[in-house]
């Protein structure tokens, strides 16, 4: 079981910059990859960004390329998400999520663990 921590996220205005982290416990051989999520009230789960863990790539939304950064700190178990120039439309509850996926890193499906979320609010 692995077990998915965040935090880092809070109340900016556009054009600000967040640093979300995700702290996995029982990590190893329980999943190869790991990504950020975020959700709005009524909308579903979206990809932001996800990393393979022990190298081979990342990927982006559009939405966030050239603004969003993923990181991993294989030392610390931790996933980092640098994200510049926020803009309004960034704003919602941010998820770590963590799992053994082959492809298709940005679909919410492939996880099979979550985090509680962190809360980012961007405001105009």
């Amino acid at each position: 079981q692995v077990q998915l921590v965040e935090s880092g996220g809070g109340s900016v205005k556009a054009g600000g910059s967040l640093t979300l982290s995700c702290v996995a416990s029982a990590y190893s051989y329980n999943s190869n990859a790991m990504g950020w999520f975020r959700q709005v009230p009524g909308k579903e789960r979206e990809g932001v960004a996800a990393i393979y863990t022990g190298g081979g790539g990342t990927y982006y939304a559009d939405s966030v390329k050239g603004r969003f950064t993923i990181a991993h700190d294989n030392a610390k178990n931790t996933v980092y998400l640098q994200m510049n120039s926020l803009k309004p439309e960034d704003t919602g509850m941010y998820y770590c999520a963590a799992g053994v996926i082959d492809y298709g890193l940005l679909d919410y499906s492939k996880y099979n663990y979550w985090g509680q979320g962190t809360q980012v609010t961007v405001s105009s």
